[in-house]
């Protein structure tokens, strides 16, 4: 009459995605950049089983200015990285990182006068 449950599931832990060190070095490194210009304020990342998702937002009461997905499901597709905008709109999506943070990094340059 007794049921006996494994705890924790090891079948959940494996299903999960994430960042690799390089992938969250590149993803870091372009958050303090935005810091230090006075753009961003706070972050957050979120490790589910279809999606590992990190969160800029300007001030930690409102919604993130933009998120960056990571979707292996979509890598043969579309591609499973994507730059989702504070709407909600996809605006930029691609194989390789650096070309989806591209948008973000280029606020910033600065057009410096002599």
């Amino acid at each position: 009459m007794s049921n006996v449950t494994p705890f924790p599931s090891s079948a959940r832990q494996s299903g999960q995605t994430g960042f690799d060190r390089l992938e969250l070095q590149r993803i870091m490194d372009l958050y303090g950049r935005m810091v230090s210009a006075g753009h961003w304020r706070d972050y957050a990342i979120d490790l589910g089983h279809e999606a590992a998702i990190f969160s800029a937002f300007r001030r930690s009461a409102e919604r993130p200015e933009y998120r960056i997905e990571k979707r292996p499901a979509l890598r043969q597709r579309q591609g499973m990285w994507a730059l989702i905008g504070e709407n909600g709109a996809i605006l930029k999506r691609g194989q390789e990182l650096q070309g989806v943070l591209a948008p973000v990094e280029r606020k910033l340059l600065r057009i410096v006068d002599q």
